[in-house]
């Protein structure tokens, strides 16, 4: 017996509804899944597990939920837990005043030697101003906002204003993807943290903003076990900040000294064309490879076709065991037009524990990490990361005044040109060189020593 054929819109109806059925059961065996998995970070009861850092606002438990409350004339104050987080998953509600700014740490931090202690980090931001930036990547004390909602309309209309929202964070590996109340708010890729705590902020107040204005948080829990079961495809593009320029960066004049790719820009310090051998592009990452510690015995060093004045120079680079080279400032590869390395002032790069150059030296330790090479000590105190990881150099230069960071830390400060300054080179090895440190312009140089040395997010600010 022959069926009568159904309706084409009946037939729709019921192959949503069947489809429908299908999500709900998927979604209900995930949740439940996810739910077996969850770690609660907050009792409910007590801050037991977490620590106040920065300022003097305070926080207290009421009712199974945490309260912060702003305080007048104190910075940003900030509840972090006692443990720190690499790759997780994390939910939480919130409640914010709508006079209020504030946000989630995540991989945050907080060393002696960064700011004096300064809270830093990524931050999901808690945005209740008409700017509605809820759910957006701010990276707290140290580049600003990396993933604004101005192209998200969605995910600001998501927020609600006077209740309780719900924040979902996934960052597992370099991938930071946010959601607010279940829409998709940011998708960031960055490379700068890899973990740190947890926190909540209560932040510092001033015109109109009223000291005793709440802050609440609630349901607070993470996962940090089998990731890839319970992470989210995000539909948003990501933002990829490697090798890119910061919206804070281009606000302020900065330019990329290297574009992540290829040698525009450069050349050889020797040649009239980049190196063919000894230095490597690969994965965003510009690397002088090891050739047994002969200095320039491969491609040799790399300058700027430009030339600088007054400048701020940032980058990051990666130390092997053993390594030296360095970054040079107002060079004139004309100078020295013999074999061997151009003559410019230079922020020495060097492994202190395993190089013989660490005690060697015109002046005791000019030789080490970060130091005005033979010439002026960086501060022994100095924070290091292990050999394998990023540290981050910071040159400023501007009317002859002179300082070298590392790592966010202040190491050394000179006044080129300066009446000790030129006293230090008449008693060194460049005494022979005229001019040498004291040119209105020069050349920005990266050293091949022969050993591998890797270098990225090479960045310059003409002042």
């Amino acid at each position: 017996m022959k069926l009568p054929a159904m309706p084409f819109n009946i037939f729709t109806k019921h192959l949503f509804k069947l489809l429908l059925c299908l999500f709900l059961i998927t979604s209900c065996q995930e949740s439940k899944d996810e739910q077996g998995s969850w770690q609660k970070i907050f009792d409910g009861e007590s801050l037991a597990g977490w620590s106040t850092k920065g300022g003097e606002a305070t926080y207290a438990v009421k009712d199974g939920i945490i309260v912060g409350t702003t305080v007048a004339n104190t910075p940003n104050t900030f509840l972090t837990t006692d443990k720190m987080y690499g790759d997780f998953i994390l939910e939480l509600d919130f409640l914010v005043d709508p006079s209020m700014n504030s946000g989630i740490q995540i991989r945050s931090n907080s060393f002696p030697h960064y700011k004096d202690g300064r809270v830093h980090g990524y931050q999901v931001e808690i945005d209740p101003s008409k700017r509605a930036w809820s759910g957006g990547i701010y990276d707290e004390g140290r580049r600003k906002w990396l993933v604004t909602l101005k192209d998200n309309p969605k995910a600001q209309k998501a927020f609600k204003q006077n209740e309780w929202n719900t924040y979902r964070v996934e960052a597992i590996g370099d991938t930071i993807k946010t959601w607010i109340n279940e829409v998709p708010a940011a998708h960031l890729i960055d490379e700068m943290t890899a973990s740190g705590f947890i926190g909540l902020q209560v932040h510092s107040i001033k015109g109109e903003q009223k000291a005793g204005t709440e802050i609440k948080w609630k349901n607070i829990r993470i996962i940090t076990d089998n990731l890839s079961k319970h992470a989210r495809k995000s539909p948003l593009p990501p933002v990829i900040t490697k090798n890119k320029l910061t919206q804070d960066e281009i606000k302020n004049g900065w330019q990329l000294l290297w574009d992540g790719e290829t040698t525009e820009g450069w050349r050889g310090a020797k040649l009239t064309t980049f190196p063919t051998d000894g230095w490597v592009i690969k994965n965003g990452e510009l690397t002088v490879l090891e050739n047994g510690g002969e200095e320039s015995a491969a491609g040799g060093d790399i300058v700027t076709n430009e030339v600088y004045g007054d400048f701020e120079l940032k980058l990051e680079f990666k130390i092997t065991e053993g390594a030296n080279s360095g970054i040079k400032y107002y060079v004139d590869t004309e100078i020295n037009k013999g074999p061997g390395s151009s003559i410019g002032l230079e922020y020495q790069i060097l492994d202190d524990a395993r190089h013989k150059d660490a005690k060697l030296g015109s002046h005791e330790g000019s030789r080490t990490l970060a130091s005005l090479y033979d010439l002026i000590a960086a501060d022994s105190n100095k924070f290091v990361n292990k050999i394998g990881e990023w540290n981050t150099a910071y040159i400023k230069s501007k009317d002859n005044q002179v300082a070298h960071w590392l790592n966010g830390q202040k190491v050394l400060s000179y006044e080129r040109k300066g009446k000790d300054f030129l006293q230090l080179v008449s008693e060194s090895k460049y005494a022979k060189w005229p001019d040498f440190g004291t040119l209105e312009k020069g050349q920005i140089l990266l050293q091949d020593h022969g050993n591998k040395v890797s270098f990225k997010n090479i960045k310059i600010k003409i002042l």
